[in-house]
């Protein structure tokens, strides 16, 4: 690893892994951060907490405040519990806009309504010109786990059934487009979103869904090599089943992207028991958040810890952990 710290490191993938493992892990090891979930799981209780420096810091289809809030709420959802309050912490530079400040605030007040949550706590500081981007918000937030429902990756076998609920890469390709001036239609926007009422819903119909992860940073190739390698099992997509639009791909194509590394902040995957999938996929289409959900492939015996995706042409490539920042400053 590096002896200085990269902005890869920031970026979900292997230098991310190796970060964690190597330096805070040794250093704060529990049998609660063990889990290495997108929130702990304590008691009866679920916590997150997470920072935001996306920039732009408005985008299509949301801002950093609204990001924030998705963000916190989609990772106590994915633990299995159902998101209640929230604190913010908001680091402002010298010089920001009142206007920007308010239209931020007002999409954290609007996000948090959506999701049914209450931002009952925070903080804020100022620093010097050139010190903050302008904004960096961090959250952390609290939920009550559902009874009878378990999410963790020792509860992953072969035969279960990968679903997705949406389209990928749409998030990462609106903040490329704002970033570098690119003309895209109106529908390409980021699909931030709270989840958490949609997977209420998903929990209530099957407590047996075995893992639930919300696919940010690394995009659903990072999340599915974690799960992979904290559960020792294989698991194969189909390339030609995962939602992906056509817009989407053309970017990728042009810019030499994977649009499985790219980050979404609307979309989860979820790992179901095989006699579930289609009942779990009903629910999630009724659900406006996961209308475009699709079954993208399958947990098997062999490759373990390994992600592999069958083509098109009918061949299969290994899916590794993003290498290193594929874009920066994503969320």
């Amino acid at each position: 690893m590096s002896k200085k710290i990269l902005m890869a490191h920031g970026a979900g993938g292997k230098l991310s892994a190796e970060l964690l493992h190597e330096i805070i892990l040794p250093a704060f090891d529990n049998e609660i951060l063990q889990e290495l979930h997108d929130g702990a799981k304590i008691g009866k209780l679920a916590m997150t907490t997470d920072s935001y420096v996306v920039r732009p810091i408005f985008f299509r289809g949301g801002d950093i405040g609204k990001l924030s809030i998705c963000g916190t709420v989609n990772d106590l959802a994915v633990t299995g519990a159902v998101p209640k309050y929230i604190s913010a912490g908001v680091i402002l530079e010298e010089g920001f806009d009142f206007d920007d400040l308010k239209k931020i605030v007002g999409s954290m007040a609007s996000a948090a309504h959506e999701a049914g949550v209450k931002i009952v706590t925070g903080d804020t500081k100022v620093v010097g010109r050139g010190q903050a981007d302008g904004i960096f918000i961090n959250t952390a937030g609290i939920g009550e786990l559902i009874d009878g429902v378990d999410i963790s990756a020792k509860k992953i076998c072969a035969g279960m059934k990968i679903l997705v609920s949406g389209t990928i890469g749409d998030h990462a390709t609106a903040i490329l487009a704002g970033r570098h001036g690119l003309e895209l239609p109106e529908n390409i926007k980021s699909d931030c979103a709270p989840l958490n009422k949609m997977i209420y819903e998903m929990l209530a119909a099957e407590p047996k869904i075995a893992m639930l992860r919300d696919a940010t940073r690394g995009g659903i190739a990072a999340v599915l090599n974690e799960i992979a390698q904290a559960a020792n099992v294989g698991i194969l997509l189909d390339e030609e089943k995962i939602p992906v639009r056509e817009e989407v791909s053309g970017v990728c194509d042009i810019l030499g992207f994977d649009v499985l590394e790219l980050a979404n902040e609307g979309k989860i995957i979820a790992i179901v028991p095989a006699e579930s999938a289609e009942k779990i996929l009903s629910i999630m289409r009724k659900n406006i958040y996961g209308k475009d959900a699709a079954e993208i492939g399958e947990v098997v015996k062999n490759s373990a810890g390994k992600v592999g995706l069958k083509t098109s042409l009918g061949s299969v490539r290994i899916v590794d952990m993003p290498a290193g920042e594929l874009v920066p400053r994503i969320c």
